[in-house]
């Protein structure tokens, strides 16, 4: 197994470390996954996504060639922005989700670890005239939460003005770091690109700080449950459409049928009509009523215990006090009484509007 550059900084911290990805990951620290949550929604918690994929994307037509694949808009992206896209396949799909940079005369995108290595084959073959570098000698942390603004600041007064989706380049100590005002918790925060010789430098000024915590991948997880925000090979996956998995929002009107520059990517003549279209299934959210957990695989059932979906996602919500779940659920049963089956007895559902916890993103 591969091993991040902060892996002796997880060992010191005590981690309980698992197997994420091909890496070695942190699941879990002392402070145990509940209180690690909860610390992050009231404080600023760091976590280690070094096993991200990073790529750096430039050429004169790179933008242009971007958008052969990605079914959002780049061309129309504004200097030192972020956005949210994912790669298509030919049946409508989605191959992974991703995140993207307008950096000018270059595009810095972040892949799934999972998915890397088939996601940077892929941009070599599909961007014809364009250069595509994978970054391997820099780490990527992430540091979220309602105290993280005031944590960045201390280190690097350029982050405070920062808004939700920017992404720039700055220096702490001598040392290039690239951040973006981003993250998958649904709380303000950074993703931070830092050389890997530095990067328990950076993790430990963060650390230091006593409204900074190390955060484990199992607080990750339901974080971002809470934030209604989706894991890919979970509730997306090359069976479910972005429609299906009500992403419309994340293609933007000008690649719609009748936009400036509509379809032209790749699945586009099975997704674009779907816009207009009563689909079968949708991605949808669930409060249980009941203490139980359900989990990912767990049929969603209606009063006469016929089957009408699957949960994608599901656990425990420490914000909450509650279980939440995503199920991909038949659209024609969502206006009746439906529930999760478990082993064998009926847990009532009561669907509601994603995210369960609101974001709380720094627009300005």
């Amino acid at each position: 197994m591969k091993r991040t550059p902060l892996y002796d900084a997880h060992i010191d911290a005590q981690a309980r470390m698992v197997e994420f990805a091909g890496y070695q990951m942190p699941v879990q620290y002392p402070l145990g996954v509940k209180k690690e949550h909860l610390w992050v929604r009231e404080n600023a918690g760091l976590f280690d996504v070094s096993h991200m994929g990073q790529v750096i994307i430039s050429g004169e037509n790179a933008k242009q060639e971007l958008e052969s694949i990605l079914p959002v808009d780049v061309l129309g992206l504004s200097l030192n922005t972020q956005r949210y896209g994912f790669f298509t396949t030919p049946e409508g799909g989605i191959s992974d989700d991703l995140m993207f940079s307008n950096w000018g005369d270059q595009v810095f995108m972040v892949v799934n670890a999972a998915c890397k290595v088939q996601d940077i084959a892929y941009l070599k073959a599909q961007l014809k005239t364009s250069s595509v570098v994978e970054i391997e000698d820099r780490a990527l942390l992430a540091l979220q939460g309602p105290k993280a603004r005031q944590a960045a600041k201390a280190l690097i007064p350029e982050l405070a003005s920062m808004v939700f989706m920017q992404s720039i380049k700055v220096e702490w100590q001598g040392i290039e770091l690239w951040v973006s005002c981003s993250g998958y918790t649904g709380e303000d925060g950074y993703e931070i690109s830092v050389p890997a010789n530095q990067a328990i430098l950076l993790a430990s000024a963060l650390t230091s700080m006593e409204e900074v915590e190390w955060i484990g991948l199992g607080a990750r997880d339901s974080l971002r449950l809470e934030a209604g925000l989706c894991l890919y090979g979970h509730d997306i996956d090359t069976t479910t459409s972005p429609i299906e998995a009500s992403l419309n929002w994340a293609i933007q009107k000008v690649r719609r049928t009748g936009g400036e520059r509509e379809g032209g990517f790749v699945g586009s003549e099975v997704i674009l009509p779907q816009f207009g279209q009563t689909l079968d299934r949708k991605r949808v959210g669930f409060v249980v009523e009941s203490k139980a957990p359900v989990r990912e695989g767990v049929e969603i059932v209606n009063e006469a215990n016929e089957p009408v979906g699957t949960v994608t996602s599901g656990g425990f919500a420490p914000s909450l006090g509650q279980p939440i779940v995503m199920a991909y659920v038949n659209t024609a049963d969502l206006n009746t009484p439906l529930f999760a089956l478990v082993r064998g007895k009926q847990l009532p559902l009561t669907q509601t509007k994603m995210p369960f916890v609101p974001a709380r993103f720094y627009r300005g």
